[in-house]
């Protein structure tokens, strides 16, 4: 079982989104025009919106080149956005709702496998799911390492935090259930090994920020790579095995 499992770039629209479009639409920060859209037509604005916040960044979203991109009229767009802000509103808002909410649903199987399992289960589900949510990752990673204060109060501070409680939870049961010695001090350690999983997986999505890290190359695939990080957790927080 893995993230990707839970939704696929094909998947209809209507199935993926439609609840939380419709919550948009009660709190205003889409139209019913909007909620009514083929959703073809709304999967290639989302897809558009997605794409312009994550080359220029999503507080230069230009609302001109999102209808281009969409092949929507300019007019249009404010009919179902109301403005500029409502429409990077609306991104924000499927972003982060949408992330989350899949973090949580894995969040319960995650904390009741074995550590190992579960650091590779979070750690290569994530990654695969993100590589057919591009559109989200790119817009996230925007977000996250282009400093904008409002966006990371808004887009980045509540995915982080989730997937921090998630490897909290993951280690506190790991510890719970004897793999992991009872002295380390959990808090720190949940830290670092919630760096860790964040550089070696943005490494694996980012090629360019991979430049920086050297995470990856061509003698050291992503197996590789994973193989030396749970063999290094292990040998510095596992209970020790009788010999």
């Amino acid at each position: 079982m893995n993230m990707s499992q839970t939704q696929s770039p094909s998947q209809d629209l209507s199935t993926q989104y439609y609840d939380l479009i419709l919550d948009l639409e009660r709190r205003g920060v889409v139209t019913r025009t909007f909620r009514r859209l083929d959703p073809e037509r709304q999967q290639a604005i989302i897809q558009a919106i997605l794409a312009e916040a994550g080359e220029k960044g999503p507080g230069e979203i230009n609302i001109k080149r999102v209808a281009e991109r969409s092949a929507v009229a300019v007019g249009s767009l404010y009919q179902y956005f109301g403005s500029r802000e409502g429409l990077l509103d609306f991104a924000v808002e499927l972003v982060v709702h949408s992330t989350v909410d899949l973090f949580n649903s894995f969040r319960p199987y995650l904390v009741d496998i074995p550590l190992r399992e579960a650091i590779t289960g979070y750690l290569v589900g994530g990654i695969e799911w993100s590589q057919q949510q591009i559109g989200f990752v790119r817009f996230f990673a925007a977000a996250a390492y282009r400093g904008d204060p409002a966006l990371a109060e808004k887009v980045v501070r509540p995915i982080a935090e989730v997937m921090r409680a998630i490897v909290y939870e993951m280690l506190a049961q790991a510890v719970a259930r004897g793999e992991v010695r009872p002295e380390i001090d959990l808090e720190a350690t949940t830290s670092l090994l919630n760096t860790l999983l964040i550089a070696v997986g943005d490494a694996q999505l980012m090629p360019a920020l991979n430049i920086y890290y050297q995470a990856y190359s061509p003698d050291i695939s992503p197996e590789r790579l994973l193989e030396a990080l749970l063999r290094t957790i292990e040998s510095g927080i596992f209970v020790e095995k009788p010999a």
